[in-house]
């Protein structure tokens, strides 16, 4: 799914001439930790209610403060994947979507796009989940697949990302349509991969907080 299907337009932006107490305010209402910065279109930062109490002034301006996550946006054919990552990156809870001259489109919030990610049918569908780690000159996806499959397994969904404490490394995570693991664990681990963590799901998901925790394992976040 693209970013640009994701944009909740319920959430306006702050303006750098408007208030703490008016910053405050939308925050309390809209229930949020952050609200996107725009001026003449453009995307500037966000503002945080830590950011807010901590100086302890409603009426300061925006344009005051010291904006955080000012490159925390996603342009509008990007993935939800990268969603998430920017979202992780600067721990905040909304990503701002510009188009291609970087003007302000609308806000992605990380609970809409967890919801839009758990609802594909990899993440639903009843089976295990492996996460490899490996080097990365070492990586070789047909390979992994043909161990799988030698034991009568399909892979429902790959996710491949870097290990951010060894730029040599990478992160392999596969959802399998079987949640018996033993096997497929002990014929990866034969040839050299080494099994990082292993969930097994036996049953559907049924509701939402299954389906969400699922999707956490599954992106190892």
């Amino acid at each position: 799914m693209i970013a640009e299907s994701l944009i909740n337009h319920s959430i306006p932006p702050l303006k750098s001439s408007d208030n703490s107490q008016k910053a405050l305010l939308w925050m309390e209402e809209l229930r949020m930790h952050q609200l996107p910065v725009v001026d003449n279109r453009k995307f500037k930062g966000m503002i945080s209610e830590e950011l807010v109490l901590e100086n302890n002034n409603i009426d300061a301006l925006v344009g005051e403060y010291d904006l955080i996550a000012e490159q925390c946006y996603v342009q509008k054919h990007q993935h939800m994947l990268d969603v998430i990552k920017l979202s992780t990156d600067y721990g905040v809870d909304i990503v701002a979507v510009v188009d291609e001259d970087l003007n302000f489109q609308g806000i992605i919030t990380l609970n809409d796009t967890l919801k839009a990610l758990s609802q594909l049918s990899a993440i639903q569908s009843p089976g295990g989940i492996l996460i490899l780690s490996m080097k990365q000159i070492d990586y070789s996806l047909a390979e992994i697949t043909r161990l799988i499959e030698e034991n009568n397994t399909k892979i429902l969904s790959t996710y491949v990302y870097d290990d951010p404490e060894d730029p040599t490394r990478l992160h392999l995570t596969v959802k399998l349509n079987t949640h018996d693991l033993q096997r497929i664990v002990a014929t990866l681990e034969r040839f050299g991969y080494l099994i990082e963590a292993r969930f097994e799901e036996t049953t559907s998901l049924t509701n939402e907080q299954e389906r969400f925790d699922i999707l956490m394992k599954y992106l190892n976040i």
